[in-house]
């Protein structure tokens, strides 16, 4: 595929574009104060808009769904400029998601991204997260944060995503939809809404099964999402509740080069052999009570606490787990979580002008039991064998952070903030043997981050700004699990990577309803993490120095006319290694003999991606084609491998009918509908040369779903 030029003198005429567009004669523009009146949790804000923010804010509204199927995360993100959402068509795995490259080392549910459901995190105390018990049927709209701002979420915040649900301010709507698509992919779901003077409901169930596009990769999850929300007297308390299990998903695992071009459907052979797979069971609970008492104050306090239990039966050879120090090829994980958040908020006046402060106290603990067993029986491979590993981890959190806003100027706004965060991982190795010594132990890792941004209006539909701040980002108890010499207890050596960010942007509005964005942007990190080995489905981790990520986003949404329009997201991200490291590359290595020069490209990130969406809505009618395109990714640090980049089409279609008594949506989608080979994802430093996970090649999908309302 050919590459897309870059340029960095792009960024300045990009960023300052919208100055020369902001008022073309005879172009009415709308007043400030009107433009994106959605207010963005993300930011901890109460009463400034997303345009008014020194950031980069996306706001996705699903509506009724349109011609999405509403089974992941993923569907909603691709026209997000700076995020990559790579389905893995592999649903052992979750998504992998990373915002301006943070994540994209991933090879086990989410990293470097802070999570949320409806306020509550689904992030862990680690840094850890999981998209996979999102209910997207149930949600309304998802937000999106990048940028420096994000580091007031804590630990391993490189941005912010939250899925929120929402609740009628009267009467009472359901929703019932079936899909069916290739490779024996069937979707059932439901969702009913109401409210009633002081409490109202979103209730929403879904069941996913399918067979999946590769071999060796059927799957089923069950989903509940229950949202509750009781209006007292003073305040409003919502009630949260969350069911997912996905018990026994296959995992195909990844393919070699030569293997995926061969073949892409297939499974790995070693999948078969040793019948791969992952269950997951999780269960959790939260409350979120907020209190607006007089003169501008409010009170805001959330809990939350849950269970999620994960089984994985991993290809690791027989052999390997001879060694006495080797915790075996099955993971046995139990998690038990839960937190709090006391935050207090002031809208007020300063000096004639208003202001908003914000202050909160955060914790979070996380107990893992972490126990490891053998792979096999006898000659029987796959199964649950001796008990090779078994630790109590815990990991802790005490957080403060302090917020204020303030337009000092009728055209000038700052907002200003910072976070400390303390977090303590412990661990308590309960599986000492003669040949395998006590690795319990104990870090505790410290961090201030501060943050600011300043905002310009030069005119009302114009907005400039600049933010800077600091972040860092711990290691997950998966990364400290497997130290990168192989031998036993956790790779408590491990440092946390620190970040210097910087951003400049800019946001333009018309009366028509055209938006412009542009952003440019750094992260200087030190002591990054970066894989160190990869084999059997485990990874280990290590410290490798310095990494920079700086890039430029676009993106514009323009109404052609009542019934036309375009969307339009861009992404140039340049990541490197400033530092060169020496690394293992022959499977088996314990001892790094390979050095990887500065200036080599992160792996896993692409250096560039396009999005171009046109949609047409007629009265009953309504039809869209994207092409989504992606630049190619290097697999591993030394850069020997990559994967081509690729362009797909999509096209999706549906037709609506109304009735007294409800209405009827029928809609169709073809992804992939050149079907196009390319790699949709890949798994970083594989240790046998098993990067690469083949995207889905033509893909048909057939849904239905009836809407029903009432007073």
């Amino acid at each position: 595929m050919k590459r897309w030029s870059t340029c960095w003198p792009l960024f300045g005429s990009a960023v300052l574009a919208p100055c020369a567009l902001a008022a073309p004669a005879g172009e009415p523009v709308l007043p400030a104060e009107t433009l994106d009146r959605v207010v963005v949790t993300a930011t901890r804000l109460e009463s400034v808009t997303a345009f008014d923010t020194p950031a980069s804010i996306d706001v996705v509204s699903l509506g009724d769904g349109g011609t999405r199927t509403q089974a992941a995360l993923s569907e909603v993100l691709d026209g997000i400029p700076g995020l990559q959402a790579r389905e893995r068509q592999n649903l052992a795995q979750d998504t992998q998601l990373s915002i301006r490259g943070f994540g994209a080392r991933s090879t086990f549910g989410v990293r470097g991204v802070r999570l949320y459901a409806d306020g509550v995190p689904a992030t862990m105390p680690d840094g850890q997260g999981q998209v996979s018990h999102f209910s997207m049927l149930g949600a309304d709209r998802v937000e999106v944060l990048r940028g420096p701002f994000s580091a007031l979420h804590g630990n391993s915040s490189g941005g912010v995503i939250q899925a929120w649900s929402d609740i009628p301010e009267d009467g009472r709507d359901a929703r019932l939809q079936a899909s069916v698509a290739s490779h024996d992919t069937y979707l059932l779901g439901a969702r009913v809404r109401g409210a009633r003077d002081v409490v109202g409901y979103n209730v929403a169930a879904s069941v996913l099964d399918t067979q999946g596009y590769r071999e060796h990769a059927a799957a089923r999850r069950e989903s509940v999402n229950v949202l509750l929300r009781l209006r007292p007297d003073a305040g409003t308390l919502d009630l949260v509740a969350n069911h997912f299990d996905a018990p026994d998903a296959q995992d195909p695992l990844g393919l070699t080069r030569a293997q995926a071009w061969q073949a892409p459907r297939q499974a790995s052979p070693v999948a078969i052999v040793f019948n791969t797979r992952k269950s997951v069971s999780q269960d959790q609970m939260g409350a979120v009570y907020a209190l607006p008492f007089g003169d501008g104050h409010q009170v805001r306090v959330m809990g939350y606490g849950g269970q999620r239990d994960v089984e994985q039966f991993l290809a690791l050879p027989v052999a390997a787990q001879g060694n006495p120090l080797n915790s075996g090829g099955v993971i046995d994980l139990d998690n038990t979580y839960g937190g709090a958040d006391l935050r207090w908020s002031w809208q007020g006046q300063l000096a004639g002008q208003p202001v908003e402060l914000t202050a909160g106290l955060n914790a979070d603990r996380q107990r893992q039991r972490r126990r490891g067993y053998e792979n096999f029986v006898g000659s029987v491979l796959g199964v649950r064998g001796a008990l090779r590993r078994d630790e109590r981890n815990e990991v802790e959190n005490a957080d403060q952070y302090l917020q204020a806003w303030w337009k000092f100027a009728p055209r000038w706004s700052l907002l200003a903030g910072a976070r400390r965060s303390r977090i303590t991982f412990t661990s308590d190795d309960a599986y000492v043997t003669a040949t395998n010594p006590d690795d319990s132990g104990r870090v505790t890792y410290d961090r201030v981050m501060p943050v600011a941004g300043l905002v310009f209006a030069p005119h009302d539909a114009l907005r400039v700004y600049a933010s800077i701040g600091r972040g860092f980002e711990t290691p997950t108890f998966n990364e400290l699990g497997y130290r990168a010499d192989g031998a036993a207890g956790l790779a408590f050596d491990l440092r946390p990577a620190a970040s210097r960010n910087l951003e400049l942007g800019t946001k333009w509005r018309a009366a028509g309803g055209t938006t412009l964005e542009a952003a440019v942007f750094r992260a200087d990190t030190d002591d990054e993490l970066a894989v160190a080995r990869n084999v059997g489905g485990r990874s280990s981790y290590r410290n490798v120095g310095a990494a920079r990520r700086q890039g430029f986003e676009l993106q514009s949404d323009v109404p052609l006319s009542d019934a036309w329009r375009v969307q339009f997201a861009y992404t140039w991200l340049d990541a490197t290694f400033r530092d060169s490291f020496p690394i293992c590359t022959a499977a088996g290595c314990t001892t790094p003999g390979v050095q990887v020069a500065a200036g080599t490209r992160i792996p896993g990130i692409a250096r560039q991606q396009a999005s171009l969406r046109l949609r047409w809505q007629g009265e009953r009618w309504h039809a869209a084609a994207q092409l989504v395109g992606m630049d190619d990714v290097t697999v591993n640090d030394t850069g020997s491998e990559r994967a081509p980049g690729y362009g797909v089409l999509h096209l999706e279609a549906g037709r609506a009918w109304s009735w007294a008594s409800g209405r009827l949506q029928v809609f169709g989608r073809i992804d992939n509908a050149m079907d196009r080979f390319h790699i949709g994802s890949v798994i970083v430093n594989e240790g046998n040369g098993r990067f690469y996970e083949p995207g889905a090649g033509r893909t048909f999908t057939l849904g239905a779903r009836w809407h029903w309302a009432a007073q």
